[in-house]
């Protein structure tokens, strides 16, 4: 992980009300997973906070001046994710951060919920 840990213990704090976190890879920087494995928010390897996002929060977050995460694929093709960045101001208030983390519960839940019925489906279809 290229994640500056000093940056790191600072999201750990700011998103201190929603449990103990877990950390992972992703895309050389480090995902944040609450409740075990819903992935709720990345920090990219240039520092920047993102959190998990859909069509039903994905306005809020535009609003707030939030922008998505995208990257290339091998193939040239840009590829916009569902992670939108933590808003400017909630990286400094504790309780601003904990709303935009709170707000990302729904999405990260659906997506992890949707993850184990996909790995449930593939594992009932290996072993049928």
């Amino acid at each position: 992980m290229a994640v500056d840990p000093d940056f790191l213990d600072h999201v750990r704090d700011l998103l201190a009300g929603l449990g103990p976190l877990r950390l992972g890879r992703m895309f050389s920087g480090a995902a944040l997973y609450v409740e075990e494995d819903v992935m709720i928010a990345m920090i990219s390897p240039s520092g920047t906070l993102y959190m998990k996002s859909d069509a039903t929060t994905e306005a809020a977050f535009r609003a707030a001046g939030s922008e998505p995460f995208v990257y290339t694929r091998k193939d040239g093709r840009r590829q916009v994710t569902s992670l939108m960045s933590l808003p400017e101001p909630a990286l400094d208030d504790p309780e601003e951060a904990l709303h935009w983390a709170e707000l990302s519960l729904g999405p990260a839940r659906a997506a992890t919920r949707a993850k184990r019925a996909a790995k449930a489906r593939k594992a009932a279809r290996r072993a049928g």
